[in-house]
């Protein structure tokens, strides 16, 4: 199976804006590009897909360019938004496209990355005008999706021009590293198109120059794909823990676990199929959750921190809490309700503090009958004194009613 049949059983392909590139795909060694405007410090996975489907261009053989928006960056993109961006500083717009380059290499070790602030910001506006502004007609830039969906809110010129800006990305890289593919989400197409126009009005109709663009990303509910009630799931692990992002996979509905199998994972398409089948047969056994939660850990973190996240949720599941490192604790019940206390304080009080009994006479019951827990042993005196020189590393102390009933005293 060919690099465009695969992405399209993997429904990774929405459209091209030449079919012939699936014959470039498959007898050439091409360099292609990706973007990423650098809107904020960190990736989160809803930006994923773009490095995923990068790498299975670069297994088969095609070197990838990661462009960071240090220039566009500052104009803003009006695809997808209905609103204007908020501007950034350079300063800022620097900063994160740091941050992001560290974080797309661990995915794409291989992979060229420049800045496009490095060839956008020679342009003075008369040159940019004359020399590149002539060639965008105003009737086709508003005719573009990204465009034509703003006009009733309102769309700035900044904003306006973005197209023509990122155009300026396809050419030079056209030009410097004989780069001749853009991919991008659907809502790129336009920006593609325009990049591609400008490649033949300046550098001649005899160049030749590809895109193609990828479904954007929706859960079968309707919900925003990357996002949770606490907000969205990021790449860095100081914003999302990895216990966080390797949870956010594990949970994956059922209804979204088949179709996320193929687009997340790098197993070969027989080895998908039969892992849906196993998947279809013992939906409990959530096997296809577990392989996503796994392929993408490990390509995001690590093995190591996998493991980790891996480990925190069988401690949390069996209860075998003194298993788990200080740092495991706070990554795994980061999210768990907590209390504070200064002084040494009787099991039962605690638990009604805790808000894991609602009255002495409930919290006696549950310690009678072997519900309670501390640091993972079973608790049923009525005279136990929850201390903190038993506390964990002299810190926490993790009350546990039931089997998924938690609650994280801190001393």
């Amino acid at each position: 199976m060919n690099l465009i049949e695969e992405l399209k059983w993997r429904d990774l392909l929405f459209d091209v804006t030449d079919k012939e590139i699936e014959e470039v795909l498959e007898n050439q060694k091409i360099t292609f590009y990706v973007g990423a405007d650098p809107t904020a410090d960190s990736l989160h996975v809803g930006h994923l897909i773009s490095y995923l489907v990068s790498k299975r261009l670069q297994d088969r053989g095609h070197h990838p360019i990661l462009v960071i928006g240090g220039g566009t960056g500052l104009i803003g993109d009006p695809s997808g938004r209905n609103s204007e961006r908020q501007l950034l500083t350079l300063e800022k717009s620097l900063e994160n496209g740091r941050a992001i380059t560290s974080q797309v290499k661990k995915i794409l070790p291989d992979a060229t990355v420049v800045n496009n602030y490095d060839w956008i910001s020679k342009y003075d506006i008369i040159t940019f005008l004359r020399d590149i502004g002539k060639h965008f007609n105003i009737n086709y830039m508003m005719s573009k999706d990204s465009v034509k969906s703003r006009l009733e809110n309102g769309i700035s010129f900044t904003e306006f021009s973005y197209q023509i800006i990122q155009s300026l990305d396809f050419m030079h890289l056209y030009k410097e590293n004989n780069c001749i593919l853009q991919i991008g989400g659907q809502d790129q197409w336009g920006n593609i198109t325009a990049g591609l126009e400008l490649i033949r009005k300046m550098l001649g109709h005899e160049k030749k120059g590809y895109g193609f663009t990828w479904p954007l990303l929706t859960k079968a509910d309707g919900t925003k794909f990357g996002k949770t009630a606490g907000g969205a799931v990021w790449l860095d692990p100081a914003r999302t823990s990895v216990y966080e992002f390797y949870q956010y996979w594990i949970n994956t509905p059922d209804i979204d676990a088949v179709s996320y199998l193929k687009k997340f994972t790098f197993m070969s398409i027989e080895e998908t199929k039969a892992l849906i089948e196993e998947f279809k047969a013992a939906p409990h056994q959530r096997a296809a959750q577990k392989k996503i939660a796994e392929e993408l850990t490990v390509l995001v973190h690590g093995k190591a921190a996998y493991e980790s996240a891996v480990r925190i949720s069988k401690a949390l599941f069996s209860g075998d809490i003194k298993s788990l490192s200080i740092s495991e604790i706070k990554d795994g019940f980061k999210d768990v309700p907590s209390i504070q206390i200064s002084e040494d304080m009787n099991l039962i009080d605690l638990l009604i503090e805790a808000k894991l009994a609602s009255s002495k006479r409930e919290a006696r019951e549950f310690i009678k009958n072997n519900a309670i827990s501390v640091n993972g042993e079973k608790q049923n005196s009525l005279d136990f004194m929850v201390k903190k020189e038993n506390a964990l590393d002299k810190q926490f102390t993790v009350l546990r009613r039931g089997k998924k009933k938690y609650s994280l005293v801190k001393h």
